[in-house]
């Protein structure tokens, strides 16, 4: 893309990272990598679901375990909502839940955010020139 001033081409940049952490891929689609952002879709929201599946929604808690909690926002801004159900819906946490579901969703954000870098290096190199482009 050709930019008219650098005021754009950050937005540009800024454009990219948000859209990759919203949506997990979604980076990837804006810079027209469709098939990186569909696998990375896949990858994170299964690995992110399986945490949910493993833990129940009472894993993701931004007060008793804000450290896990910041690892799980960087994986979309969708788990604000699930920590507000968590906290005002009184769901029980069965078995342990700190073991697997947490870890499993804190992986999933940590995850995302290296694909938001990617994405956004992808874009700042000129649309992947560095990995190659595809077809």
């Amino acid at each position: 893309m050709r930019f008219q001033n650098k005021a754009d081409y950050w937005l540009w940049l800024v454009a990219v990272a948000l859209a990759g952490w919203v949506i997990p891929g979604g980076g990837h689609f804006l810079i027209r990598q469709p098939k990186r952002g569909m696998i990375i879709f896949i990858t994170i929201t299964l690995t992110f679901g399986l945490g949910l599946y493993l833990g129940s929604i009472g894993i993701i808690d931004s007060v008793g375990g804000w450290a896990w909690y910041i690892a799980q926002m960087m994986a979309t801004p969708a788990v604000w909502i699930l920590d507000h159900l968590a906290r005002h819906g009184a769901y029980q946490s069965y078995g342990r839940p700190c073991d697997l579901g947490q870890i499993y969703t804190a992986v999933a954000g940590l995850l995302n955010l290296l694909a938001v870098f990617s994405a956004v290096y992808m874009a700042y190199a000129g649309r992947g020139e560095f990995i190659g482009r595809e077809e």
